[in-house]
């Protein structure tokens, strides 16, 4: 599973989803990408799993850029706790995603094969993603 090695404190507050991505938003590395089109905690069992659905297409012959990280820790309490005594351990790792922002690109296939294997990947995903081709640069309407 993806988590940081260090961080400076154990515990985050929640934030607000609002906003569209002003980092990570257009295809940098590689000829495809799936793109967010909706705001969404995406945890790292969700990671790996589109991670393992894109290595096995791969069939190391094309390359995978992963640009999300699972950096907040989520917390919860136990099952049939009463109210109060502080915040609950945290239990899991998310990548907070917004709108528009690329999660996982990919070269070396054909754009038949990436859509294809790009849409199985988004399946995985809590959002509504999309598939985008490097020349398609247009990243408003989503």
């Amino acid at each position: 599973m993806l988590m940081p090695k260090r961080i400076k404190y154990r515990k985050q507050m929640r934030g607000r989803r609002s906003g569209k991505a002003t980092s990570a938003n257009r295809v940098d590395f590689g000829e495809y990408g799936l793109m967010a089109t909706g705001p969404a905690w995406i945890t790292a069992r969700q990671i790996e799993a589109a991670r393992l659905v894109l290595t096995k297409a791969l069939r190391r012959t094309g390359k995978l850029w992963i640009r999300v990280f699972p950096h907040k820790p989520v917390t919860k309490k136990a099952a049939e706790t009463r109210m109060g005594k502080g915040k609950g351990s945290p239990e899991f790792w998310v990548a907070v995603v917004k709108p528009g922002s690329v999660m996982f690109e990919l070269s070396g296939l054909t754009e038949a094969e990436a859509t294809k294997v790009l849409r199985l990947a988004g399946s995985k995903m809590p959002c509504r993603t999309r598939v985008l081709a490097r020349e398609e640069m247009q990243y408003e309407g989503f």
